[in-house]
């Protein structure tokens, strides 16, 4: 998802966005949805987070920023 498009959603829960980077956002959502502020956290492929509407989006970030 694009930065425009997530601080939309930021911006209709009242998350204020200044100049957040797209994880500073993401994290800022989580904490809103109740879950955990672990965005790009999961490089093992686990998360116990199932109802987080960033799931799939963070395995993906976590897995590229994942050490070679």
């Amino acid at each position: 998802m694009k930065i425009g498009d997530i601080r939309a959603i930021a911006k209709s829960r009242g998350i204020p966005t200044g100049k957040q980077t797209k994880a500073e956002l993401i994290k800022s959502i989580q904490l809103g949805e109740g879950n955990f502020d672990c965005f790009s956290s999961a490089a093992s492929g686990e998360c116990d987070q199932v109802g987080c509407s960033w799931r799939d989006e963070c395995f993906d970030a976590a897995q590229k920023g994942k050490p070679s």
